[in-house]
């Protein structure tokens, strides 16, 4: 999930297409050197446990240099990338400091759940915070984002059941690839599945 501006005109096409190609490789790419680090690093240290911390210490400045990236070349950073870059910067530190991944891979777990509660923490204090991040993207109707927030917020609490699950029960480098390769299919593929409650609620639209 991440803030996106849409162009307003044809000519804008090929710029709303790079700038979403930035912005998908800001946001993948930290975790895609975060894999690779961890394979490499188990494939040549002498104890393969030791992979995930050199993964992690991979992960924190590739997440830095994303975020710089994106302050740069987009002018801004998106709400959800800094969010979730200050979670990996203060885990990862721990997990390097304490020397232990509990740390990093509990990270998801409290991220995805801090995102579902503070989205339907917003709709108890009739604050719909999607339409705060998403408002000049999407113009639903309110019945609509209220029905997006509860799901969206579903959906976080699924990845963080999941998280759980796959770090408890599986060795680490499932976990990590899990991670990389399964949240990510997962949250285009949920995106994906609310466009009929897009069309169905968007302002405008004569069959609701």
């Amino acid at each position: 999930m991440s803030d996106q501006q849409m162009p307003v005109s044809g000519d804008a096409g090929p710029q709303f297409d790079k700038r979403q190609a930035i912005k998908l490789a800001v946001e993948f790419g930290p975790l895609l050197i975060f894999f690779l680090t961890n394979w490499q690093a188990g494939k040549h240290l002498a104890d393969p446990k030791q992979a995930i911390f050199w993964g992690t210490g991979a992960f924190m400045v590739a997440t830095i240099l994303s975020l710089i990236v994106s302050r740069a070349v987009l002018g801004r950073i998106p709400t959800m990338p800094l969010v979730s870059g200050a979670f990996v910067l203060a885990f990862g530190g721990l997990t390097l400091w304490l020397q232990d991944d509990l740390f990093i891979k509990m990270k998801p777990t409290i991220l995805n759940t801090l995102f579902g509660l503070i989205l339907l923490g917003g709709l108890l204090f009739d604050k719909i915070l999607l339409k705060l991040v998403f408002g000049d993207v999407m113009q639903l109707m309110e019945e609509g984002w209220r029905k997006l927030t509860v799901r969206w917020a579903l959906f976080f609490f699924v990845l963080a059941l999941l998280n759980e699950l796959i770090w408890r029960n599986f060795p680490t480098d499932t976990w990590v690839t899990f991670k990389v390769f399964g949240i990510m299919p997962l949250t285009f593929v949920f995106a994906l599945s609310q466009i009929g409650l897009l069309k169905k609620y968007e302002l405008g639209n004569q069959q609701v």
